[in-house]
């Protein structure tokens, strides 16, 4: 029988999952500083649920469709700005792309629609979004386009409260 999480015991580093049979817990990540809150979140969540993440690239307009790809450069760009925060829970992970269409193409929710039937292909039950991010991907477009949809739960992550450094007293 194969372990449900990707990682051994010895090796406490993320490591890309097998998208099997398991329900993995979607995070998405505009390369936006909310995507760190986004991604512990995830993490969080996947950990409790013992699944692996479905991180999924954001990707915007004027990016190449033909140079994507889950190990392209800029894709992860954006990844290597969350595995602080992931790789500490260690959970597999499935890295994902999403091109963003240019705007004018269809309604309002039209890329909504587009990542929630990504995040259905891969049987994710729940997604994960920040409040905040590009046009018809802010979670609010997320759920009201999961509502008309009937498509997986949709959570609005908050971006984490701004905490000032502190320099040693003198």
């Amino acid at each position: 029988m194969t372990r449900l999480l990707s990682h051994s015991h010895r090796d406490r580093a993320p490591r890309v999952a097998r998208a099997g049979l398991v329900q993995p817990v979607a995070a998405v990540l505009t390369d936006r500083l909310d995507d760190v809150a986004v991604a512990e979140a995830a993490a969080r969540l996947a950990l409790a649920r013992r699944v692996p993440l479905l991180l999924i690239a954001v990707m915007p307009p004027h990016v190449s469709r033909s140079s994507l790809g889950p190990a392209s450069p800029s894709v992860r760009a954006v990844l290597a700005r969350v595995m602080p925060k992931v790789g500490p829970h260690a959970t597999g992970y499935i890295p994902e792309v999403f091109h963003l269409t240019t705007v004018g193409r269809g309604s309002r929710l039209a890329a909504a629609k587009e990542l929630l039937a990504l995040a259905s292909r891969h049987r994710a039950p729940d997604v994960l979004a920040a409040r905040r991010g590009p046009e018809g991907l802010d979670a609010f477009a997320l759920i009201e386009a999961a509502a008309l949809r009937g498509g997986p739960c949709v959570h609005a992550i908050a971006p984490a409260a701004w905490v000032p450094l502190r320099s040693p007293a003198p």
